[in-house]
């Protein structure tokens, strides 16, 4: 099948190859001017975006939209793939071989006869076939954890690895006490007005956060973005309560806006959370 009848194909089963025709086409002389001029760099902030918005999908439990933004996604994998075909780097083939041969190689108790019957011991044993392969057993052993990772999931894959070899708090009792130690060092550089170390100490109180996250079993970068739609959500309704009372946004007071968003949180709370 030519590349113009698999641009036109109907099945299913050439749906990929098909996914790679068109790519292909774009790039190519006479196709698309914009796809023509992308590099792996200038796509980064497309991989980046529509990685968040698969997220948004799950979290969201929108089946229909997921199915669409994980199409976005593999555009992503296909567009790199073919700018390195190009360069005579790898293919996608390559990238898909590659994948395969890692998931033979690092689950043995499945493709041989290596024996991991929990997802504790599945895990701990993917790390040690993962340090060996790529050399890491001389490396400190936080070596390359997370790297290029937001730094809020860094964190949390940083702590995760440490406690993988017991360097952990045996209960969030300690977690919770290390947020209020943190918060007494803040406290205090910010009272002697020592701006590094404030900067420090929001930075380890930040850690600390994300490590009581983990305990809870909870992604911080989930709780992140709850958090956040919380806020939009409850300032839109603070916003539209200023409007019911002749106000506008701009020109409202600190203290009518407050009035708005106890209002729109609806408790009595003093201050905003």
């Amino acid at each position: 099948m030519t590349d113009a009848e698999m641009i036109d194909s109907p099945d299913d089963a050439t749906q990929l190859a098909r996914l790679r025709a068109i790519m292909h086409r774009l790039r190519t002389p006479g196709g698309c001017p914009w796809d023509a001029e992308q590099t792996h760099a200038s796509l980064v902030p497309n991989l980046i975006e529509e990685a968040y918005e698969t997220v948004d999908t799950i979290q969201r439990g929108d089946h229909e939209h997921l199915k669409e933004e994980l199409g976005d996604l593999l555009l992503q994998v296909i567009f790199h793939s073919e700018l390195a075909e190009e360069s005579g780097h790898f293919n996608l083939d390559e990238v898909a071989r590659g994948i395969s041969d890692k998931l033979v190689r690092r689950h043995p108790h499945v493709f041989a006869q290596s024996a991991a019957s929990t997802s504790d011991a599945v895990l701990q044993q993917w790390d040690q076939i993962k340090r060996a392969e790529k050399g890491d057993e001389a490396q400190p052993y936080l070596h390359g954890v997370g790297k290029g990772l937001p730094a809020l999931l860094r964190a949390a894959k940083l702590q995760k690895k440490a406690s993988k070899v017991g360097f952990d708090w045996p209960d969030e009792t300690g977690v919770l006490a290390k947020l209020r130690e943190e918060l007494d060092e803040l406290e205090a550089a910010i009272a002697a007005g020592d701006s590094p170390a404030v900067h420090e100490e929001l930075g380890d109180l930040l850690f600390s956060v994300v490590n009581l996250a983990r305990f809870r079993q909870v992604d911080p970068e989930v709780l992140m973005a709850s958090a956040n739609a919380k806020f939009e959500q409850r300032f839109a309704t603070m916003e539209r309560g200023l409007k019911q009372r002749g106000l506008d946004l701009l020109d409202a007071s600190p203290d009518q806006m407050e009035q708005s968003w106890q209002a729109a949180k609806g408790t009595l709370i003093d201050q905003p959370s």
